[in-house]
């Protein structure tokens, strides 16, 4: 037997719609595979030419799970509104949104000045400005780099 998709469930298929959504993302969630258990996480974010850059401490579970394993989910959603198709039916309230998924593998990025380039991407997707990167700060962080295989989209009930 198969389920009916909602009508108003529409894939995104076009990659300058995909990238909107990520650039306006503020963050985004990513899903790592522990063993057989999914754990996500929420990060800020950089996004230049189909990879995404995280950063985080040298240590914790993040990183064990990298190591054993570092195939990742990231998930991006933007344009979120409540709206009821008919306010009195508690079922016919819904959420209008468009997100995107991306697919890959994750690496951590080791050398220095690939690291001060990873955090510029990063802080170009919150601000306009110039920074400069202290080598402490930069030696005492952790850079993930995805390289995206896949993306999908969707948007429910959106219309520009």
């Amino acid at each position: 037997m198969s389920i009916k998709r909602d009508k108003a469930i529409e894939d995104i298929t076009d990659f300058e719609s995909i990238e909107e959504i990520i650039r306006k993302s503020e963050i985004c969630h990513v899903g790592f595979v522990d063993n057989n258990k999914p754990y996500v996480l929420a990060f800020n974010f950089g996004y230049d030419n189909k990879t995404i850059y995280l950063h985080c401490a040298k240590e914790g579970k993040k990183i064990d799970i990298l190591n054993n394993n570092n195939n990742v989910c990231v998930e991006f959603d933007v344009d979120h509104k409540l709206f009821a198709r008919h306010e009195k039916v508690a079922c016919s309230w819904r959420m209008r949104y468009r997100s995107v998924q991306a697919f890959g593998k994750a690496e951590f990025v080791e050398d220095f000045d690939k690291k001060i380039e990873a955090l510029k991407i990063f802080m170009k997707n919150y601000s306009d400005m110039d920074f400069k990167f202290s080598k402490p700060s930069v030696n005492n962080i952790s850079i993930i780099k995805i390289k995206v295989d896949e993306f999908t989209g969707r948007q429910f009930e959106f219309s520009k």
